[in-house]
């Protein structure tokens, strides 16, 4: 099988924040791949923008030292790399002030898509914003990449929206989620939309349960001051996880189309039931050995900030009427792991043995690590002795069914960095979804903040508290493994 890369239009892709850790690690090396990959034409130009004082020479220096070390492996040595930096530049420029914003006009072209990514905290985005139309910067046909975390709750959010709004049209505000970038999660659609095997079934008359996890082996380490502030249930539930579970709940949209597609994930998050106190657990890593506990990497010995949380969530319409969705997601776990589970029903009537025991179809999704998916159906055990039943996967892993295709598909920023220059918002955030999915989460911190609930200590490399485990036994059921 041989992958097409179809090449973007020629652009000039401006990165505020230039000099920063995301930029190095995500940005720049996604860029240079889809260099590598022959999707980026000669016209290209991307501009570095940070306060640092540098000359295009310094910066590229820096590019390229990133690209090493995090551009996954890709041969530098037959001179792409030094190809792929003659399309790079730097500017100076102060964010909140008027310094180098001239300069930085100097360098765009006319003719060209224009792109403006933000990679800077929430606080600039107004001001990044109101500046590149004073200075002349942005027109009605240019685009502006937001990151995460997009607003702290609500309110903050729709003012982080109003800014936008001042000086950008809605369809030219691309608020980026990478795990909507993932190959899996996208296959998710084509595997629901684009089979008629599954589509019929996708309901409350089938389907007993889903979990979606997100699990990480790493604690908060470095990020300790910013993650307390927030917490799992602002930093990965009310985003990322969401996502997620708008894209395995959602009805089928008219058309593959940006607005046909986040119409009907804006309606599952309106859907959504409040959740009740006792199906929400959070916890908090322990120290283990002489690795420090969450409050030590948070230096809080006090703080009552989860770095696990694990609920039980209900959308209220007639496909998912009576289905639970479990969500589960946390740090220091005990592998790293990515994966939504569709646990269909027992088949109403078994004709076979008690002691062929029970057995379900599950269909797992797995997004991280070894991006693939698996469906479980039941055979007979091989050999005499009558009809034992036996669950075996059917199982695709990505890097196995596609080969090198799967090795060389774009990751996550790549993709929707490339859907940026083409102008599709299919896999972005629209600004009414990010309130509404605000507008559950809210309530959900303020009730536990009146109730004075702390966080479940949990022990490293564990599944997390084991009031958890209860979640799902309480309904007769149980997490799946974690493993990566």
């Amino acid at each position: 099988m041989v992958s097409r890369v179809i090449p973007v239009d020629p652009f000039d892709l401006v990165i505020f924040g230039g000099t920063g850790d995301l930029a190095r690690r995500k940005i720049f090396p996604g860029l240079f791949r889809r260099f590598c990959s022959g999707q980026m034409q000669e016209e290209a130009r991307i501009i570095g923008a940070a306060r640092s004082e540098m000359d295009d020479a310094g910066f590229r220096e820096m590019i390229a030292d990133a690209i090493r070390e995090f551009g996954g492996g890709r041969a530098c040595e037959d001179g792409t790399l030094e190809a792929f930096l003659n399309h790079v530049f730097y500017e100076q420029v102060d964010a909140m002030g008027t310094g180098g914003w001239e300069a930085l006009k100097g360098r765009l072209r006319s003719g060209y898509v224009r792109a403006f990514y933000f990679s800077v905290g929430p606080s600039l985005f107004g001001a990044l914003a109101e500046r590149l139309r004073t200075f002349g910067l942005a027109d009605d046909e240019s685009r502006v990449v937001v990151e995460k975390p997009f607003g702290h709750d609500l309110a903050t959010a729709r003012a982080l929206n109003k800014a936008l709004a001042e000086h950008f049209d809605e369809t030219q505000i691309y608020r980026i989620d990478h795990y909507l970038g993932k190959e899996t999660v996208q296959n998710l659609m084509a595997v629901r939309f684009g089979n008629v095997l599954f589509e019929p079934l996708w309901n409350a008359q089938y389907v007993d349960h889903i979990q979606i996890t997100v699990a990480e082996t790493v604690g908060v380490g470095g990020r300790g001051e910013y993650y307390d502030k927030s917490g799992a249930m602002r930093d990965m539930v009310q985003n990322h996880l969401m996502q997620l579970l708008c894209l395995i709940a959602m009805e089928p949209p008219a058309r593959f189309e940006p607005d046909a597609v986040r119409d009907e994930k804006l309606k599952v998050i309106r859907a959504l039931e409040p959740v009740k106190p006792h199906h929400i657990v959070r916890g908090q890593y322990d120290a283990d050995g002489d690795a420090p506990s969450y409050r030590e990497d948070a230096g809080d010995t006090r703080s009552t900030t989860e770095s696990f949380i694990a609920m039980k969530c209900h959308v209220s319409n007639w496909r998912w009427a009576g289905t639970p969705i479990y969500l589960r997601t946390g740090k220091k776990l005990r592998a790293r792991a990515s994966e939504i589970a569709v646990v269909f029903k027992d088949a109403p009537h078994s004709i076979f043995p008690e002691d062929a025991g029970r057995h379900r179809n599950i269909l797992t999704i797995r997004l991280q690590p070894n991006e693939g998916m698996e469906l479980g159906v039941t055979i007979k055990e091989p050999g005499p002795g009558g009809m034992r039943l036996l669950d075996v996967p059917l199982d695709m892993s990505f890097a196995e069914a596609l080969g090198p295709d799967a090795e060389e598909a774009p990751d996550a920023y790549e993709r929707l960095i490339m859907d940026v220059i083409r102008g599709n918002q299919t896999l972005f955030m629209r600004g009414d979804e990010v309130e509404a999915a605000w507008a559950w989460t809210d309530p959900i911190i303020e009730g536990w903040q009146a109730r004075g609930e702390v966080p479940k200590p949990y022990d490293v490399g564990s599944s997390g508290p084991d009031d958890s485990l209860m979640l799902l036994h309480r309904d007769g059921r149980k997490w799946r493994d974690i493993r990566a």
